[in-house]
């Protein structure tokens, strides 16, 4: 029997209640040298437990599926690597919910919670919602406990197991060995889609030569006071003519020393002695390979505090200029869309389309940060494309190639263009809360989501 045969008959005919842990011991048994490969021996891999949805990714699309999901009266598991939720928003210092301004639903809540417990921003920052990340944590992680979802932190998916084509366990790995999760329902909001590609899912990546748009690294920033240098921040004021403030802060940068990687450097505000600053690109760098993502992770850092260096030998309002923190991930705005039984085009942007199945409707342009540093200046964001408010139906939720898989966030299934529109924080979110319901109505019903009747959802996007 191949060891992939053995998994899946292993994991079919396990029970749903907790085994006991004997994967651990196992770890220590002989592995068989093969060319330059390792001959694992074949396991038993402990079933932890049977859940009704899995949400794999606790960033804003995860903990919005998981909070949904929970509320909606399902077994809800929110499985994630860090040690904390809230993904870009918390451990990538992304202290920003972009496109929030038409959302109902969990985003509104969450922006109201935050300003009740004074954790947003008391600088106005137009479009874009700012907060404080502390603040945003401990909020997730309040709403996740209240709707009944088990959290399990600092473990990572990887691998899978299917009965006739339907997805029914995800495989992980942690301080306390491999162990192997049931489920019904399952939702990747992972952002790099692991989930579906371990599944076996059909994906895309980057633009039509295949590559993607550049990662950056941010950081939070104190020590200067937003009175003293307004003039370099990106607040409601300066987004209303035409953010000058970035060609400001450039030049700043350059006439401390260092020229930045990214040519529209910006300090967005939250408090007024607290900043994110975004000042860094990377390019090249393929989102889902680890040695990549890791070298792309140095040399963002490294630049953040070379930026900070420049900006404190100016002096001034400068002098006491620190890194509070910079991110734990690296900002990856690319990675694979995988595909879905409906996929979201630039057409379905520049006509505004309208699905009656729309779990989302997405108002934030065309935003392709160039793929080329010799492009960043020279290429326009939107790539000639004017965009409407457009919907996103569920159908592009719902993986295609696996059955009982669906995705939230930027992995869902679209086109290059669409994607640089709807991958951002507030979409995700809302686009999470969609996949949360559906997902615990076909749970509850022993359907497929693609079979859950929209009249039952409930949805609005209006």
């Amino acid at each position: 029997m191949q060891r992939r045969d053995f998994l899946s008959a292993t994991l079919a005919g396990a029970a749903s209640a907790s085994l006991p842990l004997t994967a651990l011991g196992q770890e220590n048994e002989p592995k068989v040298l093969v060319g330059s490969s390792l001959n694992e021996p074949a396991r038993d891999i402990p079933v932890v437990d049977n859940y009704d949805v899995i949400v794999c990714g606790a960033g804003p699309a995860g903990v919005a599926a998981a909070i949904e999901a929970g509320r909606t009266g399902a077994k809800t598991l929110l499985l994630e690597v860090h040690g904390c939720l809230g993904g870009v928003w918390t451990s990538g210092c992304l202290t920003w919910i972009i496109d929030n301004k038409n959302k109902g639903g969990l985003v509104a809540e969450i922006k109201e919670k935050l300003r009740e417990r004074k954790g947003n921003a008391t600088i106005p920052t137009g479009n874009s919602f700012s907060f404080d990340a502390e603040q945003m944590k401990i909020l997730l992680e309040e709403l996740c406990i209240q709707a009944g979802v088990t959290i399990r932190l600092f473990t990572r998916l990887v691998s899978t197991a299917q009965t006739n084509g339907r997805l029914t366990h995800v495989i992980t790995e942690s301080k306390s060995g491999r162990e192997a999760w049931a489920g019904k329902i399952f939702i990747d909001c992972t952002g790099d889609g692991d989930l579906a590609a371990r599944s076996g899912c059909n994906f895309d990546y980057g633009d039509s030569a295949g590559q993607g748009q550049p990662m950056s690294m941010l950081c939070l920033v104190t020590g200067v006071h937003y009175a003293e240098i307004k003039e370099f921040i990106r607040d409601e004021e300066d987004s209303k003519i035409g953010s000058r403030s970035k060609k400001r802060l450039e030049e700043a940068i350059i006439k401390g020393g260092h020229k930045p990687s990214y040519t529209r450097p910006s300090l967005f505000p939250i408090y007024e002695d607290l900043h994110m600053l975004m000042a860094n690109h990377e390019y090249g760098y393929l989102g889902t390979d680890a040695r990549q993502v890791t070298e792309a992770t140095l040399k963002g850092r490294a630049e953040v505090h070379k930026i900070i260096h420049s900006l404190q030998s100016l002096g001034g309002s400068w002098s006491n200029l620190k890194i509070v923190a910079t991110g734990e991930q690296i900002g990856i705005r690319e990675s694979r869309r995988i595909h879905g039984l409906y996929t979201v085009s630039r057409l379905d942007l520049m006509k505004g389309a309208r699905f009656e199945d729309a779990v989302c409707r997405v108002t934030f342009g065309v935003d392709v940060h160039s793929v080329k540093k010799e492009d960043e200046v020279t290429t326009q964001y939107n790539r000639g494309t004017n965009s409407k408010p457009y919907d996103i139906p569920i159908r592009a939720l719902i993986a295609k190639d696996v059955q009982g898989l669906m995705m939230a966030g930027r992995c869902i299934s679209g086109d290059f263009v669409a994607h640089s529109s709807y991958r951002v924080t507030g979409n995700a979110a809302a686009m999470g809360q969609g996949a949360g319901r559906v997902a615990a109505l076909a749970a509850q019903k022993n359907i497929l989501p693609q079979d859950v009747k929209w009249s039952e959802v409930k949805w609005s996007v209006e």
